[in-house]
């Protein structure tokens, strides 16, 4: 589904990612994590066509995000982790220009948004403009408009940041049924209780290389996410 192969990026003269091969597949749900400044979030950018690289290539379900950028957006959805939403707009225009874009056929559209809204429990704010969101509630518009035209692989940097337990529940389930129904999940994050048990692989970022990369037993053999990552940090 998300196949990286050799990505380079730098920042002038600063490489950020140095070779990087990282393969997502159908029905998995990928953890990305490492320190701040490892270059998670340049590697996501890449992937969804915000940042240009230098080296290698990124395909979308087989499609190079090089070559053909358009058709891999249309194949994705992307949450950055401070979503800028157009905050003029009412949180339901909002959705409805997000599925107009996608294209998503009136009737199904406005099904989608009412089961995803009254599952993440903000209907009753769809009518209010957006400025008036808290973060979380950013969040939530965020995640609804990243899931209603069902993209085969969805994108996001740090999605639990700013939701509730509840919420951060209802996430994780959308999730896994994404996977269920045959798309694939790519995230970072640094909660690595929730990569734990969530992830069915991930890969430990480190100074723009992959350190680590497998299923959930391969990477803690035995151990727990947080000693693997604090063990890697201290060889610093």
């Amino acid at each position: 589904m998300l196949k990286i192969e050799n990505l380079t990026k730098s920042y002038g003269d600063k490489k950020v990612l140095t070779g990087l091969n990282l393969q997502i597949n159908a029905g998995e749900i990928f953890g990305f994590i490492g320190h701040n400044g490892a270059g998670k979030s340049t590697t996501i950018k890449c992937c969804v066509g915000i940042l240009k690289f230098e080296g290698g290539n990124i395909y979308i379900d087989g499609t190079s995000v090089k070559d053909n950028p358009l058709e891999c957006k249309k194949k994705i959805a992307y949450i950055p982790d401070n979503p800028d939403l157009y905050e003029y707009m009412k949180g339901v225009e909002y959705l409805n220009f997000i599925g107009s874009i996608f294209k998503v056929a009136p009737d199904l559209l406005k099904q989608r948004i009412n089961k995803y809204a009254a599952d993440l429990e903000l209907s009753n704010s769809l009518a209010q403009p957006i400025s008036s969101y808290s973060h979380g509630m950013k969040q939530k518009l965020a995640i609804i408009s990243a899931w209603i035209h069902e993209p085969k692989l969805i994108v996001m940097d740090e999605p639990f940041v700013g939701l509730d337990p509840k919420a951060a529940h209802t996430l994780k389930l959308m999730m896994r049924e994404v996977c269920d129904n045959g798309g694939a999940i790519f995230f970072s994050t640094h909660v690595l209780e929730v990569a734990e048990k969530l992830c069915d692989k991930v890969a430990i970022l480190k100074g723009g290389n992959i350190v680590r990369c497998g299923t959930m037993e391969e990477v803690v053999g035995g151990e727990s996410l947080e000693e693997v990552f604090l063990a890697g940090a201290e060889d610093d």
